[in-house]
């Protein structure tokens, strides 16, 4: 099977490089546009208004796309790899191949209802996409650990992992922060609460 899928290493790197540009090109759209300051605004502040949320809409599709072959191919990997070394179920792959998906279905949400536009779709979806994301980067280092040392050194696993404890942490100060606030309008003037 892997010998069918030569070359396919570029796809991760590629999602990270379209990601990081959609973030990038509608930030800069944002901010010269007037429409965010430019000291640190949320990532959906810069895909809230046009033309800056069609550039961010279509961009984070993609990423989305991106994130879907990157993970079919890394469930393929893991199962071909698994076919002789036995080294987790099938289901769990499975299992995190699912939430995977889910939270690029989340992406989706976030991509095509704007904060403003439609604040808890979009809230929904944002909770979905990173949620998602924490608990499938968790089972991707466990998976990582359970194929040591044959397919994977203990470097890249202590990395995922590292990964995945970052991602936890700041998820729950995200939903903590995320619950107290309710945006109605990007921008705020001084004596607003």
């Amino acid at each position: 099977m892997l010998c069918c899928m030569p070359g396919v290493a570029f796809i991760p790197a590629l999602l990270v490089s379209w990601s990081s540009a959609a973030f990038i090109i509608s930030y800069v759209i944002a901010v010269l546009a007037g429409h965010v300051e430019p000291l640190v605004p949320y990532i959906s502040d810069t895909g809230t208004k046009p033309p800056e949320s069609g550039v961010f809409g279509f961009m984070i599709n993609i990423s989305a796309l991106l994130a879907v072959i990157t993970m079919c191919i890394r469930y393929l990997l893991i199962e071909k790899q698994n076919e002789s070394s036995h080294f987790i179920r099938s289901s769990c792959n499975i299992l995190s191949l699912c939430i995977g998906l889910v939270g690029c279905v989340g992406m989706g949400i976030v991509a095509t209802f704007q904060e403003l536009s439609v604040p808890s779709v979009h809230d929904i979806g944002a909770l979905v996409a990173f949620g998602s994301g924490v608990v499938y980067i968790t089972l991707q280092s466990v998976i990582s650990y359970k194929s040591c040392p044959k397919w994977n050194t203990y470097l890249v696993c202590h990395i995922r992992m590292a990964i995945s404890v970052i991602s936890c942490i700041a998820f729950i100060p995200m939903i903590v922060f995320a619950s107290q606030i309710s945006m109605t309008k990007i921008d705020w003037t001084p004596g607003e609460k």
